[in-house]
């Protein structure tokens, strides 16, 4: 898949991103939370199901959801929550879904996160589509009629199922509990089918922000009250169906598929079924792309488990040592490397990280990005390639010198404590937003470790005040702009850094500058 085409339709989920962070702030932006958003309404779609389940009978299934319906209080409100918060999972799954394809982050070690990410779109697109068919309206008649003439078109069943619709003879109570069980039973696999999706991830985040919960849930309660969910014209199998208020996440494809043959729609069915589950081999990068995953120094490893720690994907185990030391020594997987460098900033002895993007490499960066571009008491800006609003594809920045990282979350303290001893006003870190870091964790390790002393900690030597971090998307050049003149106007309060010797990289670290900088792109 072309990364141009990628590229474009990354640009206006960025602008979007801008939007909510502008009114809600990173920390709340719904976008950047949708796929626990997912979870969550559908955790509130089983809960208002089984409520409605104690009312629903099988004989009668129309005429039991009318009754539900009549009850304005809970029953309308509960059938209405239980409509609306099917539709916002169907919703911010899709976006959590594009949000990862945009981001290329569906292929190698997270080609299993988006395989069983598809699983349980599926399953909750199958729960949707059997709910419907349950109560029995002209939605339910539509949808059951579809799924029956295209399940005809396989030589599975003795005789078409879409005789049960002729009205030849009543329709049988047999398929209201099919659907029923079918709706029931589904969401039980939905929690093994998570927990494949989340296998390869540490620390996995399966709740959004309380605040943000809450909020949603309000919005949807007071929606269902508001504007409730209504009774369509009951399904007749002797009458044509007629104008009905289908539903667009469950009903979408309705106008396509309704005029083909059967075997079209299986053969368009299976091509998109196909495409999308090959989108980790499609967005693949070649061979000479791909960045190399990250290997360790034995000679400087000291056993410190902090990159094991912090590893967002579980690629660094402890193992014993062969040399006979008494501490473990740090392994990489490589199949399970993202390369996303993260391991680089957790090392205080700079032994552990991808070729070319080690704590070594990046302090040699450091001295010849100085020695080209002399601080002279301005502040440097040290940004992220994949947000920061686009500001680590520039060499300057409003009169900033810009030091580029692949990850905010590879950056090494060292770094920074060499910019600010070696006559840098500041340094300014712009990293993607934590809970939109490409490669998970990344913001959210750099700021513990600039200022809560996580392990390979900025060195209490360095003088805090110039340093700051700013968060910012990939649309959000302006908050970059703004975060700067404001370090700024800080900075002239506290008046010239104080002269210092900047400190060697020594000889060790005399490593030559490779595409560590670069992102693989």
């Amino acid at each position: 898949m072309s990364p141009r085409l990628l590229d474009r339709l990354r640009r206006p989920l960025a602008w979007a991103d801008a939007g909510m962070n502008r009114f809600y702030g990173w920390q709340y932006n719904a976008l950047y939370h949708s796929g626990v958003i997912a979870a969550a309404l559908f955790a509130v779609v089983i809960v208002t199901g089984l409520y409605l389940l104690f009312f629903y009978r099988i004989g009668a299934p129309y005429q039991s959801v009318a009754r539900i319906t009549e009850d304005i209080w809970l029953g309308q409100w509960s059938r209405s929550l239980h409509r609306y918060a099917s539709d916002g999972a169907i919703l911010f799954a899709a976006i959590h879904a594009l949000r990862m394809l945009v981001q290329r982050r569906s292929w190698g070690p997270r080609t299993l996160a988006w395989l069983s990410g598809l699983v349980l779109f599926g399953v909750i697109f199958l729960c949707g589509w059997t709910g419907y068919v349950m109560v029995w309206d002209i939605q339910g008649e539509v949808l059951a009629r579809e799924g029956a003439r295209w399940m005809d078109a396989l030589p599975l069943f003795s005789e078409p199922i879409s005789r049960a619709f002729d009205g030849e003879r009543p329709l049988p109570g047999a398929f209201f509990f099919l659907n029923l069980f079918a709706h029931v039973a589904l969401p039980v696999g939905v929690g093994v089918v998570l927990w494949v999706h989340v296998a390869r991830v540490a620390r996995p985040v399966l709740v959004p922000p309380k605040r943000l919960a809450w909020g949603i849930t309000l919005v949807l309660s007071a929606a269902s009250f508001v504007l409730p969910v209504t009774m369509a014209p009951a399904a007749d199998v002797f009458r044509l169906p007629g104008r009905a208020p289908y539903d667009f996440f469950y009903a979408f494809f309705l106008p396509v598929t309704m005029p083909l043959a059967p075997w079209t729609v299986w053969v368009l069915g299976t091509s998109v079924t196909v495409l999308v589950c090959a989108v980790p081999w499609l967005t693949r990068p070649r061979a000479e792309e791909r960045l190399p995953p990250s290997t360790v120094d034995e000679r400087s490893c000291t056993g410190c488990e902090q990159c094991y720690l912090d590893c967002p994907y579980e690629a660094i185990a402890m193992v014993p040592r062969a040399d006979g030391r008494p501490y473990l020594l740090a392994q990489v997987d490589p199949d399970l490397c993202t390369s996303c460098g993260i391991c680089t900033g957790s090392c205080a002895p700079m032994g552990v990280g991808p070729e070319g993007r080690t704590g070594r490499d990046l302090m040699t960066a450091a001295k010849l990005f100085h020695d080209a571009h002399p601080c002279g008491g301005e502040v440097v800006l040290i940004a992220c390639q994949r947000g920061a609003g686009g500001v680590g594809y520039l060499d300057a920045f409003d009169g900033s010198p810009v030091f580029t990282v692949s990850c905010a979350g590879n950056l090494h303290t060292s770094v920074v404590e060499y910019f600010v001893r070696s006559g840098a006003g500041g340094v300014l870190v712009a990293s993607c937003p934590p809970r939109d870091c490409w490669n998970r964790e990344g913001g959210t390790w750099l700021e513990q470790r600039l200022f809560h002393d996580r392990e390979a900690e900025l060195q209490p030597r360095v003088d805090k005040r110039r340093v700051r971090v700013v968060f910012a998307g990939e649309a959000e050049r302006g908050a970059v702009r703004e975060a700067l003149a404001g370090f700024r106007h800080d900075l002239a309060a506290l008046g010239p850094p104080a002269a210092e010797v900047a400190p060697e990289v020594g000889a060790e670290c005399e490593a030559p500058v490779s595409a560590m900088i670069g992102d693989g792109r």
